[in-house]
């Protein structure tokens, strides 16, 4: 997955919004809300369940005209937030400018969920080009390492702080894409099945079905698991020529399904992109997403990996 440009932004705006205390945080946000309730504009707040009580407490009796998300739930799946929060919301509110508050990286975020996280932020910008609405980007600069700040300029043209508001002389989305288009190497003892015409679907459901059944996974978690196989396969016996190899894993507390093909996958918001209801097919990684707790992709001249992960039970 590459990210070779960006159209002109346009009307949208997409600040990284920087803050050092629960003051901070408060003094920039909470009237970016206020002024846009004001001019009738819908606003939404996705953001971590504390600074989520934060937040609802500082806008006091407006939070009430707020949507108000954890993304701890809402986006735990940083290839969730695009479809199912940011265009969501936007989407529903045609022909006027809508203000969103999204800040899917926080200091509990894992090093396996960085890099999904931060090429997350990199799409929105394609994602929304030319949309008349604010995605505001909040960073805790007292708790976040410093790699990932540095990573925040590059991907919001703009910056605001408690001193001001400035251009990030930094932005470059396109190079966070490709920076965190890193390979994931599986667990040593990980199943493998290699799956073509002959073998089939079926038996790649099988096989993740057992797997999860063997780690421990509830009832639910397998059939999701199942499903993840099922779509994740599915899209690359019908896109490729030459098969695919599934490999089940454990990863720390996630069970891994990963299926690596000889596609190239060149659409950077493929999954991330609702699909219209008259439109047949198009669904398969949209679902993935929908689904897993964590979704990584690896592109190479060579083929494509996508890693599904299911967190596991307690």
């Amino acid at each position: 997955m590459t990210l070779t440009d960006v159209p002109p932004l346009g009307s949208f705006v997409h600040p990284a919004v920087f803050y050092g205390s629960d003051e901070e945080y408060l003094r920039l946000l909470v009237p970016f809300v206020l002024e846009g309730l004001a001019q009738g504009q819908p606003a939404a707040a996705a953001v971590p369940g504390e600074r989520l009580r934060l937040l609802r407490e500082g806008l006091g009796a407006h939070a009430d005209d707020v949507l108000l998300l954890d993304m701890e739930v809402e986006g735990r799946n940083p290839g969730r937030i695009i479809p199912a929060v940011l265009r969501r919301f936007a989407d529903a509110h045609p022909g006027t400018h809508v203000r969103i508050i999204g800040e899917p990286i926080w200091a509990g975020r894992t090093d396996t969920e960085y890099p999904a996280c931060a090429q997350h932020e990199a799409l929105i910008n394609l994602a929304f080009a030319g949309r008349d609405l604010t995605i505001a980007c909040p960073y805790d600069t007292a708790a976040l390492a410093d790699h990932v700040l540095a990573d925040a300029l590059a991907t919001h043209p703009v910056v605001w702080e408690a001193t001001g508001r400035c251009d990030s002389d930094h932005y470059a989305p396109a190079a966070v894409v490709d920076r965190h288009n890193s390979a994931i190497t599986p667990s040593s003892g990980a199943f493998v099945l290699p799956i073509d015409a002959t073998t089939g679907i079926r038996a790649a459901r099988r096989a993740a079905t057992a797997e999860a059944q063997r780690h421990g996974l509830t009832a639910e978690q397998v059939a999701t698991v199942a499903l993840i196989t099922t779509e994740l396969v599915t899209n690359s016996l019908r896109h490729t020529d030459g098969g695919c190899r599934l490999t089940v894993w454990r990863d720390a507390d996630h069970l891994v399904c990963t299926v690596e093909d000889t596609g190239r996958l060149t659409d950077p918001l493929a999954g991330r992109r609702p699909v219209r209801p008259d439109r047949p097919g198009g669904r398969g990684l949209l679902v993935v997403n929908s689904l897993a707790d964590l979704v990584r992709t690896h592109t190479t001249p060579h083929g494509t990996t996508v890693h599904a992960f299911v967190r596991l039970a307690g």
